[in-house]
């Protein structure tokens, strides 16, 4: 969704060309070569593209919806064209919200190749905060989107999720009000096991084969998981510390704290205790240690503790393998527990995190990746 442009660009523009030969002999392929096109405009974030040139600029339009007695804002947007599948994009948790020019960027792409793109606005996400009340928020926002025919025609309707908003999605397609409509997932990036993603954010180590491996984390991912959490520990003095704290290492990672660390009461040193830890074998004890409305909440945003045998949707999944925030495996775990024809793994050299710089054959990989969502528009799963 971002960086390096000039050397990322002529990169997938190899792969147009390689392309080319390739979606013109097989099964389908205008599809195969709007995937093309859809990619590189992704890749593009925004600047000009082909897909650009050769489609009409889509609308976004502000809505306002209410489901039951719940009203709701977000943001629409239309193709100029046909609507062939309605999707709801859930972004994770970034103070733009729906308008950080990224999540704009996508959703405009997307509606460029005939998605109605509902972007709800969820409680809590521009603090930074994820919650259990976005799982109701996402399931209502989907009900609406896929109840309205216009928007998804013979009920073709999908979630999109993006990083830490991939968990609470999962979830909220379970739900019994929308879990049979829901006709796919396409999440990037994503988590399946809580306790597993603490271990990274906070000491670098993931388990993948039964092994133990390290990948020097990005420190957003836990002073974010602080952020998440600062209004839930009852103590004031507590919230306060946490927010200087955590304003200072927004600012400079390695800005000392030490002196607010010792101000704090025995709430607030359990959650210093698990963020400062390095060693995963004591992330499962300090995650008992922290307060019960915490742990509440982490279990109700916890996949691996659902029955996602449950889920109807076909799940279309993308994670980079050299991902800072949120491991690969995290998503490698999702794609295992699922059975094989429910689920489509793509793990690729050169995302980093949401953001892409691929190679070659990462960008193949990413280009079956998209094609399988615009198989998912079609109505082909």
């Amino acid at each position: 969704m971002g960086r390096h442009a000039s050397g990322r660009r002529s990169t997938l523009q190899r792969v147009l060309l390689l392309l080319v030969p390739i979606v013109m002999t097989g099964c389908a392929p205008d599809r195969g070569w709007e995937a093309a096109l859809l990619l590189t405009d992704i890749a593009d974030a925004g600047k000009p593209s082909l897909l650009k040139r050769w489609t009409p600029e889509p609308e976004r339009r502000a809505v306002n919806f209410k489901v039951g007695d719940k009203s709701y804002q977000g943001d629409l947007y239309l193709p100029a064209e046909e609507i062939k599948s309605g999707l709801l994009l859930v972004p994770g948790a970034a103070e733009g919200g729906r308008d950080d020019p990224r999540l704009v960027a996508f959703a405009s792409s997307l509606a460029r190749v005939n998605f109605a793109v509902l972007v709800p606005e969820l409680t809590g996400l521009r603090k930074l905060q994820v919650g259990p009340e976005n799982i109701v928020e996402v399931a209502d926002a989907f009900s609406w989107l896929a109840s309205n025919a216009e928007l998804a025609p013979q009920g073709r309707a999908g979630m999109a999720a993006l990083s830490y908003a991939v968990g609470p999605v999962l979830i909220a397609a379970l739900q019994e009000s929308v879990r049979d409509q829901v006709r796919f997932v396409f999440a990037v990036g994503g988590y399946y096991d809580l306790e597993d993603t603490l271990t990274f954010f906070t000491t670098g180590y993931y388990r993948h084969q039964g092994e133990w491996h390290y990948l020097d984390p990005l420190d957003y991912g836990k002073w974010a998981f602080v952020v998440n959490n600062i209004h839930r520990l009852e103590d004031a003095r507590d919230r306060r510390l946490f927010e200087l704290m955590a304003r200072r290492k927004r600012e400079d990672p390695d800005a000392p704290v030490d002196d607010l660390i010792a101000k704090l009461g025995p709430d607030g040193k359990s959650l210093v205790a698990l963020v400062t830890n390095r060693d995963p074998g004591r992330v499962p004890d300090l995650l008992a240690a922290l307060p019960e409305e915490i742990r509440k909440d982490m279990a109700a945003l916890n996949p691996s503790a659902k029955d996602l045998s449950r889920l109807s949707a076909h799940l279309i999944l993308i994670h980079g393998y050299e991902d800072q925030m949120i491991p690969f495996t995290q998503s490698l775990a999702l794609a295992e527990v699922l059975p094989p024809a429910q689920t489509e793994l793509f793990l690729v050299h050169g995302l980093m995190h949401v953001d892409m710089e691929p190679g070659l054959t990462d960008s193949w990989h990413l280009w079956r990746a998209v094609l399988a969502l615009l198989q998912a528009r079609d109505g082909i799963f």
